[in-house]
C-alpha cells in the first residue's frame, strides 16, 4: 500500500473544524445569519498572520457572498465560517451587509391577471 492511500476522500478534513478557530464560538458581534453579506475591502497589501482559511475568505468575498456560499465554497460548517468571518471584521478586513427584510409584496391585481392571460394562452 502506498503512502497516499492513508487517506479517504470520504472521510473528511484531516483537522477538525474546533481546530480551525482553537475551540471559539461566534461572539461579541451582530448575528452573522446565513444569509449575511460579506465583502473584502480593497487594501494596498496582503493581510499579514491570518491562517490559509481567513485568506480564502478574503479571496472569494471581493464580490459579495454570503455567509452560506462561503461556508459552501471553504467546505466548513457555518459556525466556523462565522467566527473567521469575524475575525476578519475585527481586522477590517471584511464588511457585512445584514439581509433585508422587508416584507414580501404582493403583486398587484393586473400583474396577476397578465400572468393568468399568459398562462391560459400556453
Amino acid at each position: 500500500m502506498s503512502e497516499d492511500n492513508w487517506y479517504d476522500e470520504a472521510a473528511g478534513p484531516l483537522i477538525r473544524p474546533y481546530t480551525i478557530t482553537s475551540g471559539r464560538t461566534p461572539s461579541g458581534h451582530a448575528p452573522l445569519d446565513v444569509s449575511t453579506q460579506v465583502m473584502s475591502l480593497r487594501t494596498d497589501s496582503a493581510p499579514r498572520g491570518l491562517a490559509p482559511e481567513h485568506l480564502t475568505i478574503v479571496q472569494l468575498c471581493r464580490r459579495p457572498l454570503s455567509i452560506a456560499e462561503i461556508a459552501a465554497y471553504v467546505k466548513l460548517p457555518l459556525g466556523v465560517v462565522r467566527v473567521l468571518c469575524a475575525d476578519l471584521i475585527d481586522r477590517g478586513l471584511v464588511i457585512t451587509r445584514a439581509p433585508s427584510h422587508k416584507p414580501a409584496q404582493a403583486p398587484d391585481h393586473e400583474t396577476l391577471q397578465a400572468v393568468l392571460d399568459g398562462l391560459i394562452k400556453l
